[in-house]
């Protein structure tokens, strides 16, 4: 399992510190959530947040667009430095030609689902993914109660890609913590996206830690 620690709900005032705290815990990448206002209610990080992100840190960057028309400045976000690009499926009208820009761009490319999305959608596009991106809230707030419903939806996104011989890594993100990890990796999870179980931990670190060895003996 890889640890993505979710920026969002670090300290927003100190992120080179943050991403070093996550160093520290021996996260595996850095989830930076892009909010436009439009597709989520909310604004987040931009273009230059990402670039000086990349420049600080040596943890790969994943980088998450919930933003409409995921298009309009998809090159700029990539010549920021991510390592890792998801665009939401409900936002993309032209999937297809998205995905070949952020593979040209040097990222791994994904798609995100929002949770009453079902993954059966991406039936035609899966051999073209690296990963799939599932939201277990609603996206555009941290601290929100996981939906347990998404991880039947990663079982059977599991299945699907297993039948089917791909290489397609399962993210998820969203009430991630160390009451659900153990099954959230059963249901074959490999990325787990984690924000308020580890940056409101008296000890984050410690946090990381725990749910690394909880992952581990899932």
């Amino acid at each position: 399992m890889l640890l993505s620690p979710s920026l969002l709900a670090g300290d927003l005032a100190d992120l080179g510190s943050t991403a070093d705290l996550c160093a520290a815990g021996g996260a595996d990448l850095l989830h930076v959530d892009v909010m436009d206002g439009r597709f989520v209610p909310n604004l987040t990080f931009g273009i230059p947040v990402i670039r000086a992100l990349a420049r600080r840190t040596s943890i790969p960057l994943d980088v998450h667009l919930m933003v409409e028309e995921p298009g309009r400045l998809l090159d700029e976000y990539l010549e920021a430095g991510p390592s890792w690009l998801s665009i939401h499926w409900e936002a993309a009208d032209h999937i297809d030609r998205l995905l070949q820009r952020i593979r040209n761009g040097g990222a791994r490319c994904g798609v995100a689902l929002n949770p009453s999305t079902p993954v059966e959608v991406l039936g035609d596009v899966l051999p073209q993914l690296d990963f799939v991106l599932l939201m277990s809230v609603n996206p555009g707030f941290a601290g929100q109660a996981h939906l347990p419903y998404v991880v039947d939806k990663a079982r059977r996104l599991h299945q699907l890609i297993s039948e089917r011989s791909l290489s397609v890594v399962l993210a998820m993100d969203g009430g991630v913590g160390e009451d659900n990890i153990a099954g959230i990796v059963k249901a074959g999870v490999e990325v787990c996206i984690a924000g308020s179980s580890i940056f409101g931990a008296a000890d984050p670190v410690a946090a990381m830690r725990r749910l690394k060895n909880l992952a581990s003996e899932a």
